[in-house]
């Protein structure tokens, strides 16, 4: 386990975080019309997952709002926005704040995901909700970037 700060204490997270040179584990998370997004889809794809708990947050919100902006300008870049808010918030806020450039997925249905890339908060307010994170994958599927 591993540790991050939320309001400036550290709590415990879940898994192993994965590092430069691993390969990305598979997941399949939930899209907006509910059916199943998985890390296979996108092979042969350069992908971003942008982790965090959920978009009602004042942080995760801009970091949506940042990289749908970012998205629009990276041409064979696809990004996801992962969280464990239901597709039907998610979709809520993307309409409200003009969000079409990232893919928003709901892990909501696979906490297996937050473990397997190291990001399940184990304690606090906020446990069973996934750390911020921000992982980049190659079209290989090879972690290039984790932070």
């Amino acid at each position: 386990m591993a540790n991050v700060k939320f309001r400036g204490k550290e709590v415990l997270v879940e898994g192993e975080f994965p590092s430069i040179g691993d390969q990305a584990a598979p997941f399949a998370l939930c899209g907006a019309d509910l059916t199943d997004i998985t890390l296979a889809a996108y092979h042969g794809q350069k992908l971003v997952l942008n982790i965090f708990p959920s978009v009602d947050t004042a942080v995760c919100a801009l970091t949506v709002k940042a990289f749908n902006q970012h998205a629009a300008q990276l041409d064979g870049v696809k990004v996801l926005c992962i969280s464990a808010d239901l597709p039907f918030a998610s979709a809520r806020f993307c309409g409200a704040e003009g969000i079409k450039d990232v893919t928003m997925v709901s892990a909501f249905r696979s906490p297996e995901f937050m473990r397997d890339y190291g990001v399940a908060i184990a304690q606090g307010p906020l446990r069973n909700l996934a750390a911020r994170a921000v992982i980049c994958i190659n079209e290989q599927g090879k972690v290039i970037y984790s932070e």
